[in-house]
Protein backbone atom coordinates (compact mmCIF):
# COMPACT_ATOMS: atom_id res chain seq x y z
CA UNK A 1 0.00 0.00 0.00
CA UNK A 2 1.57 3.38 -0.92
CA UNK A 3 -0.40 6.54 -0.61
CA UNK A 4 -0.17 10.26 -0.65
CA UNK A 5 -2.05 12.69 1.11
CA UNK A 6 -2.48 16.26 1.86
CA UNK A 7 -4.16 16.43 5.47
CA UNK A 8 -2.23 18.84 7.48
CA UNK A 9 0.60 18.72 5.12
CA UNK A 10 1.75 16.76 2.41
CA UNK A 11 2.31 12.71 3.53
CA UNK A 12 3.93 10.53 1.72
CA UNK A 13 2.65 7.37 3.34
CA UNK A 14 3.83 3.45 2.59
CA UNK A 15 6.65 0.75 2.82
CA UNK A 16 10.19 1.84 1.56
CA UNK A 17 8.73 5.70 0.95
CA UNK A 18 11.95 6.82 2.47
CA UNK A 19 13.80 6.11 -1.01
CA UNK A 20 12.11 9.05 -2.18
CA UNK A 21 13.64 11.40 0.18
CA UNK A 22 15.52 12.88 -1.74
CA UNK A 23 12.85 14.06 -4.24
CA UNK A 24 10.95 15.17 -1.11
CA UNK A 25 14.14 17.73 -1.26
CA UNK A 26 13.95 18.31 -4.69
CA UNK A 27 9.99 18.95 -4.48
CA UNK A 28 11.19 22.03 -1.71
CA UNK A 29 14.16 23.08 -3.50
CA UNK A 30 16.18 22.17 -1.09
CA UNK A 31 19.69 21.13 -2.08
CA UNK A 32 22.15 20.90 0.89
CA UNK A 33 19.44 19.86 4.16
CA UNK A 34 21.07 19.25 7.13
CA UNK A 35 19.79 16.02 8.77
CA UNK A 36 19.13 16.11 12.52
CA UNK A 37 18.58 12.97 14.76
CA UNK A 38 19.98 11.27 17.78
CA UNK A 39 23.36 10.14 18.22
CA UNK A 40 22.02 6.30 18.58
CA UNK A 41 20.34 6.79 15.18
CA UNK A 42 23.02 8.63 13.48
CA UNK A 43 25.28 5.22 13.99
CA UNK A 44 22.34 3.50 12.95
CA UNK A 45 22.06 1.09 9.56
CA UNK A 46 18.42 3.44 8.60
CA UNK A 47 20.21 6.83 8.78
CA UNK A 48 23.51 5.50 7.14
CA UNK A 49 21.60 4.10 4.34
CA UNK A 50 19.24 7.06 3.87
CA UNK A 51 22.52 9.48 3.64
CA UNK A 52 23.88 6.70 0.82
CA UNK A 53 20.58 7.66 -0.92
CA UNK A 54 20.49 10.72 -0.97
CA UNK A 55 24.30 11.07 -1.80
CA UNK A 56 23.40 8.78 -4.82
CA UNK A 57 19.75 11.18 -5.43
CA UNK A 58 22.13 14.41 -6.02
CA UNK A 59 21.52 15.36 -2.52
CA UNK A 60 24.58 16.69 -0.11
CA UNK A 61 23.72 16.63 2.85
CA UNK A 62 25.25 17.65 6.69
CA UNK A 63 24.71 15.81 10.18
CA UNK A 64 23.81 16.86 13.35
CA UNK A 65 23.07 14.50 15.82
CA UNK A 66 23.92 15.40 19.44
CA UNK A 67 19.82 15.73 20.04
CA UNK A 68 19.21 14.38 23.77
CA UNK A 69 15.96 12.30 24.70
CA UNK A 70 14.43 15.87 26.55
CA UNK A 71 15.85 18.19 23.77
CA UNK A 72 17.27 21.17 25.21
CA UNK A 73 17.90 24.85 24.20
CA UNK A 74 21.91 24.47 23.72
CA UNK A 75 20.70 21.71 21.39
CA UNK A 76 18.72 23.85 19.16
CA UNK A 77 21.05 27.00 19.28
CA UNK A 78 23.75 24.19 18.27
CA UNK A 79 21.50 23.09 15.62
CA UNK A 80 20.99 26.19 14.10
CA UNK A 81 24.80 27.55 14.68
CA UNK A 82 25.66 24.20 12.49
CA UNK A 83 23.26 24.90 10.03
CA UNK A 84 23.96 28.10 8.79
CA UNK A 85 27.91 27.94 9.25
CA UNK A 86 27.43 25.00 6.62
CA UNK A 87 25.32 27.34 4.40
CA UNK A 88 22.23 24.57 4.65
CA UNK A 89 18.83 25.71 3.05
CA UNK A 90 16.67 23.03 4.34
CA UNK A 91 15.80 20.52 7.37
CA UNK A 92 15.04 16.95 6.99
CA UNK A 93 13.88 15.27 10.78
CA UNK A 94 14.75 12.29 11.21
CA UNK A 95 13.51 10.27 14.37
CA UNK A 96 11.58 10.09 17.38
CA UNK A 97 9.85 13.56 18.91
CA UNK A 98 13.41 14.63 20.18
CA UNK A 99 15.00 14.23 16.50
CA UNK A 100 11.61 15.92 15.15
CA UNK A 101 11.53 18.66 17.59
CA UNK A 102 14.78 20.12 17.68
CA UNK A 103 14.91 19.18 13.47
CA UNK A 104 11.91 21.87 13.34
CA UNK A 105 13.37 24.28 16.12
CA UNK A 106 16.28 24.64 14.10
CA UNK A 107 14.65 24.92 10.77
CA UNK A 108 12.56 28.12 12.85
CA UNK A 109 15.88 29.67 14.71
CA UNK A 110 18.43 29.37 11.82
CA UNK A 111 16.89 32.58 10.80
CA UNK A 112 15.75 34.36 14.07
CA UNK A 113 17.75 37.17 16.02
CA UNK A 114 15.04 36.81 19.24
CA UNK A 115 16.09 33.95 21.61
CA UNK A 116 13.77 30.43 21.33
CA UNK A 117 12.24 31.73 24.54
CA UNK A 118 10.74 34.23 23.20
CA UNK A 119 8.54 32.18 21.24
CA UNK A 120 6.90 30.20 23.76
CA UNK A 121 3.48 29.46 23.12
CA UNK A 122 1.78 32.18 25.08
CA UNK A 123 -0.52 34.30 23.45
CA UNK A 124 0.74 36.04 19.97
CA UNK A 125 4.21 35.55 20.64
CA UNK A 126 4.52 33.72 17.46
CA UNK A 127 4.39 36.95 15.61
CA UNK A 128 7.83 38.25 16.47
CA UNK A 129 9.78 35.85 14.18
CA UNK A 130 10.40 36.72 11.04
CA UNK A 131 8.02 34.30 8.95
CA UNK A 132 10.42 34.49 5.70
CA UNK A 133 13.55 32.76 7.13
CA UNK A 134 12.25 29.75 8.28
CA UNK A 135 13.80 27.20 6.38
CA UNK A 136 11.85 24.16 4.93
CA UNK A 137 10.84 21.14 6.84
CA UNK A 138 10.94 17.41 6.11
CA UNK A 139 9.53 15.09 8.82
CA UNK A 140 10.55 11.73 8.73
CA UNK A 141 9.32 9.95 12.28
CA UNK A 142 11.07 6.55 13.42
CA UNK A 143 8.39 6.05 16.31
CA UNK A 144 4.89 5.90 16.35
CA UNK A 145 3.99 8.25 19.05
CA UNK A 146 4.35 11.95 20.14
CA UNK A 147 2.85 12.80 16.04
CA UNK A 148 5.65 16.13 15.87
CA UNK A 149 5.33 15.28 12.32
CA UNK A 150 1.81 16.85 11.67
CA UNK A 151 2.89 19.61 14.34
CA UNK A 152 2.91 23.25 14.41
CA UNK A 153 5.52 23.10 17.30
CA UNK A 154 8.09 21.58 19.56
CA UNK A 155 8.68 20.78 23.21
CA UNK A 156 12.09 21.89 24.11
CA UNK A 157 13.60 22.07 27.60
CA UNK A 158 15.17 25.52 29.08
CA UNK A 159 18.04 24.27 31.10
CA UNK A 160 17.87 27.67 33.25
CA UNK A 161 14.53 27.27 34.67
CA UNK A 162 14.14 23.51 34.54
CA UNK A 163 10.83 24.03 32.54
CA UNK A 164 9.69 22.17 28.87
CA UNK A 165 8.71 25.21 26.98
CA UNK A 166 6.12 24.73 23.72
CA UNK A 167 7.67 26.72 21.22
CA UNK A 168 5.26 27.77 18.49
CA UNK A 169 5.01 28.87 14.96
CA UNK A 170 2.56 27.68 11.93
CA UNK A 171 5.35 26.90 10.13
CA UNK A 172 6.80 24.56 12.10
CA UNK A 173 4.65 22.15 10.56
CA UNK A 174 6.59 20.47 7.61
CA UNK A 175 5.91 20.67 4.19
CA UNK A 176 6.49 17.00 3.79
CA UNK A 177 6.15 13.74 6.22
CA UNK A 178 7.05 10.28 4.76
CA UNK A 179 5.34 7.77 6.99
CA UNK A 180 7.55 4.55 5.87
CA UNK A 181 6.42 1.71 8.77
CA UNK A 182 10.11 -0.14 7.65
CA UNK A 183 12.06 2.49 9.79
CA UNK A 184 9.79 1.32 13.11
CA UNK A 185 10.71 -1.85 12.95
CA UNK A 186 13.69 -2.58 15.04
CA UNK A 187 11.81 -0.38 17.73
CA UNK A 188 12.08 -2.25 20.79
CA UNK A 189 8.39 -3.71 22.75
CA UNK A 190 9.17 -1.09 25.76
CA UNK A 191 9.27 1.82 23.32
CA UNK A 192 6.67 0.73 20.58
CA UNK A 193 4.33 0.88 23.80
CA UNK A 194 5.29 4.02 25.39
CA UNK A 195 4.93 6.35 22.24
CA UNK A 196 1.67 3.86 21.14
CA UNK A 197 0.61 5.19 24.87
CA UNK A 198 1.54 8.70 24.14
CA UNK A 199 -0.40 8.46 20.47
CA UNK A 200 -3.64 7.15 22.54
CA UNK A 201 -2.80 10.01 24.77
CA UNK A 202 -2.47 12.71 22.08
CA UNK A 203 -6.20 11.36 20.75
CA UNK A 204 -8.18 10.83 23.96
CA UNK A 205 -7.03 14.37 25.26
CA UNK A 206 -7.89 15.95 22.19
CA UNK A 207 -11.43 14.33 21.64
CA UNK A 208 -11.90 15.36 25.30
CA UNK A 209 -11.22 19.07 25.41
CA UNK A 210 -13.84 21.56 25.04
CA UNK A 211 -14.60 23.40 22.56
CA UNK A 212 -16.20 22.91 18.53
CA UNK A 213 -13.89 21.10 16.72
CA UNK A 214 -16.21 18.21 14.99
CA UNK A 215 -12.53 17.72 12.35
CA UNK A 216 -10.45 17.14 15.57
CA UNK A 217 -13.23 15.04 17.21
CA UNK A 218 -13.49 12.50 14.54
CA UNK A 219 -9.48 12.24 13.63
CA UNK A 220 -8.97 11.18 17.17
CA UNK A 221 -11.83 8.56 17.52
CA UNK A 222 -10.42 6.96 14.17
CA UNK A 223 -6.85 7.46 15.60
CA UNK A 224 -8.28 5.82 18.53
CA UNK A 225 -9.98 3.17 17.26
CA UNK A 226 -6.22 2.24 15.07
CA UNK A 227 -4.89 2.33 18.17
CA UNK A 228 -7.27 -0.10 19.54
CA UNK A 229 -6.86 -2.32 17.00
CA UNK A 230 -2.80 -2.40 16.08
CA UNK A 231 -0.64 -1.70 19.16
CA UNK A 232 -0.72 -4.80 20.92
CA UNK A 233 0.25 -6.46 17.65
CA UNK A 234 2.63 -4.08 16.94
CA UNK A 235 4.23 -4.87 20.66
CA UNK A 236 3.60 -8.75 20.23
CA UNK A 237 4.38 -9.00 16.51
CA UNK A 238 7.16 -6.00 15.77
CA UNK A 239 7.87 -7.29 12.39
CA UNK A 240 4.06 -6.88 10.77
CA UNK A 241 4.21 -4.03 8.79
CA UNK A 242 0.70 -3.24 8.54
CA UNK A 243 0.62 -2.93 12.15
CA UNK A 244 3.67 -0.83 11.87
CA UNK A 245 1.72 1.33 9.13
CA UNK A 246 -1.40 2.18 11.51
CA UNK A 247 0.64 2.75 14.51
CA UNK A 248 2.49 5.49 12.67
CA UNK A 249 -0.72 6.60 10.60
CA UNK A 250 -2.68 7.06 14.58
CA UNK A 251 0.14 8.73 15.68
CA UNK A 252 -0.44 11.68 13.14
CA UNK A 253 -3.71 11.70 13.37
CA UNK A 254 -3.29 12.72 17.49
CA UNK A 255 -1.07 15.42 16.65
CA UNK A 256 -3.41 16.50 14.01
CA UNK A 257 -6.33 16.33 16.59
CA UNK A 258 -5.16 17.91 19.46
CA UNK A 259 -4.96 21.18 17.81
CA UNK A 260 -7.89 21.15 19.36
CA UNK A 261 -6.16 20.78 23.06
CA UNK A 262 -4.70 18.75 25.38
CA UNK A 263 -5.06 18.34 29.03
CA UNK A 264 -4.00 17.23 32.14
CA UNK A 265 -2.06 14.41 31.49
CA UNK A 266 0.26 16.22 29.33
CA UNK A 267 0.07 19.09 32.16
CA UNK A 268 1.63 16.33 34.90
CA UNK A 269 3.98 15.15 32.47
CA UNK A 270 6.01 17.50 30.99
CA UNK A 271 7.28 18.41 34.30
CA UNK A 272 8.36 15.31 35.58
CA UNK A 273 9.63 14.66 32.09
CA UNK A 274 11.90 17.77 32.51
CA UNK A 275 13.13 17.29 36.12
CA UNK A 276 12.93 13.46 36.37
CA UNK A 277 13.47 12.10 32.95
CA UNK A 278 11.04 9.92 32.70
CA UNK A 279 10.27 8.66 29.05
CA UNK A 280 6.99 11.12 27.89
CA UNK A 281 4.70 8.37 26.35
CA UNK A 282 5.57 6.13 30.07
CA UNK A 283 4.59 9.14 32.21
CA UNK A 284 1.14 9.65 29.84
CA UNK A 285 0.14 6.05 30.25
CA UNK A 286 0.60 6.20 34.16
CA UNK A 287 -1.56 9.84 34.39
CA UNK A 288 -3.84 8.19 31.97
CA UNK A 289 -6.63 6.95 34.19
CA UNK A 290 -5.91 9.70 37.21
CA UNK A 291 -7.17 12.44 34.70
CA UNK A 292 -9.72 10.19 32.92
CA UNK A 293 -11.47 9.80 37.12
CA UNK A 294 -10.54 13.40 38.11
CA UNK A 295 -12.43 14.34 35.20
CA UNK A 296 -14.85 12.50 35.37
CA UNK A 297 -18.41 14.45 35.69
CA UNK A 298 -17.18 16.56 32.29
CA UNK A 299 -16.06 13.99 30.27
CA UNK A 300 -18.49 10.97 31.12
CA UNK A 301 -20.71 11.43 27.67
CA UNK A 302 -17.69 11.75 25.31
CA UNK A 303 -16.08 8.52 27.18
CA UNK A 304 -19.26 6.39 26.49
CA UNK A 305 -19.18 7.58 22.45
CA UNK A 306 -15.56 6.51 22.39
CA UNK A 307 -16.54 3.16 23.89
CA UNK A 308 -19.34 2.64 21.24
CA UNK A 309 -16.93 3.36 18.36
CA UNK A 310 -14.59 1.34 19.54
CA UNK A 311 -16.92 -0.98 20.17
CA UNK A 312 -16.22 -2.17 23.66
CA UNK A 313 -17.70 -5.12 25.76
CA UNK A 314 -18.93 -2.34 28.82
CA UNK A 315 -19.77 0.11 26.97
CA UNK A 316 -19.89 3.11 29.99
CA UNK A 317 -17.36 5.32 31.65
CA UNK A 318 -15.71 2.29 34.04
CA UNK A 319 -15.35 0.49 31.14
CA UNK A 320 -13.29 2.52 29.29
CA UNK A 321 -10.92 3.12 32.63
CA UNK A 322 -10.81 -0.41 32.63
CA UNK A 323 -10.04 -0.99 28.62
CA UNK A 324 -7.18 1.80 29.83
CA UNK A 325 -5.77 0.15 32.47
CA UNK A 326 -6.06 -3.51 31.06
CA UNK A 327 -4.23 -2.14 27.95
CA UNK A 328 -1.54 -0.79 30.41
CA UNK A 329 -1.37 -4.11 32.31
CA UNK A 330 -1.15 -6.07 28.86
CA UNK A 331 1.80 -3.46 27.66
CA UNK A 332 3.43 -4.41 31.22
CA UNK A 333 3.52 -0.79 31.94
CA UNK A 334 3.46 0.22 35.81
CA UNK A 335 0.03 1.90 37.57
CA UNK A 336 1.93 4.01 39.99
CA UNK A 337 4.43 6.95 39.30
CA UNK A 338 6.07 5.93 42.33
CA UNK A 339 7.26 2.73 40.39
CA UNK A 340 9.42 4.41 38.16
CA UNK A 341 10.22 7.59 40.50
CA UNK A 342 11.90 8.05 44.08
CA UNK A 343 9.98 9.50 46.11
CA UNK A 344 13.11 11.26 47.54
CA UNK A 345 13.15 13.08 44.28
CA UNK A 346 9.73 14.10 43.97
CA UNK A 347 8.98 17.78 44.50
CA UNK A 348 5.30 17.55 44.58
CA UNK A 349 5.08 21.82 45.05
CA UNK A 350 7.59 22.40 42.35
CA UNK A 351 5.61 20.18 40.24
CA UNK A 352 2.20 20.95 40.69
CA UNK A 353 3.15 24.86 40.13
CA UNK A 354 5.06 23.90 36.90
CA UNK A 355 1.97 21.61 35.85
CA UNK A 356 -0.69 24.19 36.08
CA UNK A 357 1.57 27.00 34.22
CA UNK A 358 1.53 24.19 31.46
CA UNK A 359 0.47 25.27 28.38
CA UNK A 360 -1.70 21.93 28.05
CA UNK A 361 -3.71 23.08 30.94
CA UNK A 362 -6.05 25.44 28.98
CA UNK A 363 -7.28 22.51 27.64
CA UNK A 364 -8.20 20.42 30.27
CA UNK A 365 -12.29 19.80 30.99
CA UNK A 366 -12.40 20.90 34.07
CA UNK A 367 -10.82 24.13 35.26
CA UNK A 368 -7.48 23.36 37.74
CA UNK A 369 -5.98 24.53 40.38
CA UNK A 370 -2.46 23.64 41.61
CA UNK A 371 -4.17 21.71 44.66
CA UNK A 372 -5.44 19.65 41.77
CA UNK A 373 -1.84 19.09 40.57
CA UNK A 374 -1.34 17.89 43.87
CA UNK A 375 -4.00 15.85 44.53
CA UNK A 376 -3.49 13.97 41.03
CA UNK A 377 0.03 14.00 41.60
CA UNK A 378 -0.89 12.17 44.81
CA UNK A 379 -3.10 9.80 43.55
CA UNK A 380 -1.03 8.70 40.71
CA UNK A 381 1.91 7.87 43.22
CA UNK A 382 -0.38 5.95 45.64
CA UNK A 383 -1.93 4.23 42.70
CA UNK A 384 -5.68 5.37 44.13
CA UNK A 385 -8.29 6.28 41.44
CA UNK A 386 -10.70 9.27 41.74
CA UNK A 387 -14.06 7.74 42.67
Amino acid sequence: MKSNWNYPTTMWVGKNRIKDLSIACKTLNINKPLLVTDSGLAKSKIVINVLANLKEGGISTELYSDVVGNPTGTNVTEGADYYNKNDCDGVIAFGGGSGLDVGKAIAFMSGQTLPIWDFEDVDDNWTKANSDKIAPIIAVPTTAGTGSETGRASVILNEETGVKNIIFHPKFLPSIVILDPVLTLSLPAKITAATGMDALAHNLEAYCAPGYHPMADGIALEGMRLINEWLLEAVNNGSNIEARQNMLTAASMGSTAFQKGLGAIHSLSHPVNALNNIHHGLSNAIFMPYVLTFNKDAIEKKIIKICDYLELKDRSFDGFVNWVLDLRKKLDMPHRLSEVIDEKNFDIDRLSKMALADPSTGGNPKKLTENDMRTMYQHSMSGELFK
